[in-house]
């Protein structure tokens, strides 16, 4: 196995502390928070929340069911670009450890995050990403945001300063959707037809970063987005919701659908570099997190992406002369360098990368 150096995906200017200002009670929210350009809330005319496939793991790794359960998992992957996945093997007393401490992470007093922010030209810490300019618009959310795998590509000052037992639990947890994502990857290629090699070796010790998100109550909800308008960039991202409070929206056929996680089922959804390499097939989909009056809402995404000395393009068995590849080839360092080094703004990120 190669050695993996620390990384620098980049930095995001430093903003204010959200949870803080949410704090404040204040009647009206500060001008650089309020959307302008915002979609309206929900529109939801003939698609369902229950309608977002649910893929069950166990029956796709079955014998007797994995031939049905694969055909579902390939049109949620070409038709939604999102499903929850149950039955996926990750213990629930694992995941209720880490809902828990994720939450305790973002109760910490300020003087104790301040020892958790992001350094000037980094992403990595409490903070938000994807702000370039001082005059862009915030999203009234915050994030606490550190790379995960491989091992060796942590940042010192982050993950060895982080509170025990969070430090152990997330330890455990990121080597466990490391195997999960591996396995979903897995069953990607089946139902794609590729080869499996071409989805292991680039993925194999892969980059895992995660993201927790915070979205504070607002006096003005319909004012503010919790998480601006956006594709994933990575391969896969797996979420857990860690409160019973609903925000995630994708779109589908144009109109922003709300996902209601099943109680201990991750929403998995497909990322731009999923897109890449199945050539077009699988599609990431645009979502994004709204936010409400009374209740603070908690998610942990975490984000899983080919290693980061790889090259990525569409697997070479999915060119023909009838099917040519709709992508450049691309350094997965040099991919993510470009992506942190702008504002995040619907896929307008992966359009770049178009042949």
């Amino acid at each position: 196995m190669e050695t993996t150096k620390v990384v620098n995906l980049g930095g995001s200017l430093l903003v204010p502390c959200v949870q803080e200002l949410a704090k404040s009670q204040m009647d009206t929210i500060p001008p650089r928070y309020i959307r302008q350009d915002r979609d309206q809330p929900i529109i939801q005319n003939g698609v369902s929340a229950h309608e977002v496939p649910v893929i069950d793991m166990q029956r796709l790794l079955s014998q007797e069911s994995m031939d049905s359960e694969l055909a579902k998992l390939h049109y949620a992957c070409k038709d939604w670009g999102f499903f929850q996945l149950v039955n996926h093997g990750v213990k629930s007393s694992l995941l209720e450890k880490i809902k828990k401490e994720v939450q305790d992470l973002f109760d910490l007093p300020m003087e104790e995050k301040k020892k958790l922010w992001q350094y000037p030209g980094e992403v990595e810490g409490f903070g938000q990403a994807f702000v370039v300019s001082e005059d862009q618009k915030l999203d009234w959310g915050d994030l606490f945001f550190l790379v995960t795998q491989p091992v060796e590509a942590r940042k010192p000052h982050l993950f060895p300063n982080l509170p025990l037992p969070l430090r152990d639990t997330l330890d455990a947890y990121s080597s466990d959707v490391k195997n999960l994502a591996m396995a979903i990857l897995a069953q990607m290629a089946k139902a794609l037809e590729i080869e499996a090699e071409e989805m292991t070796e680039i993925f194999e010790d892969g980059f895992q970063s995660m993201r927790m998100n915070y979205y504070p109550p607002c006096p003005q909800p319909d004012k503010v987005i919790g998480l601006t308008s956006h594709s994933d960039a990575s391969g896969l991202t797996i979420l857990l919701q860690v409160n019973e409070v609903e925000g995630l929206q994708i779109k589908k056929d144009g109109q922003w659908v709300s996902i209601e996680p099943l109680p201990n089922a991750f929403v998995i959804n497909i990322g731009d570099i999923l897109e890449i390499i199945s050539n077009g097939i699988y599609r990431s989909i645009e979502h994004r997190a709204t936010v409400n009056l009374e209740k603070e809402r908690i998610s942990i995404a975490t984000f899983y992406a080919p290693r980061y000395s790889a090259e990525m393009g569409p697997a070479p068995s999915l060119i023909t002369k009838q099917t040519p590849g709709l992508f450049k080839r691309i350094g997965v360092e040099e991919y993510f360098r470009s992506l942190f080094s702008r504002e995040l703004h619907g896929k307008s990120h992966l359009d770049t990368l178009r042949v």
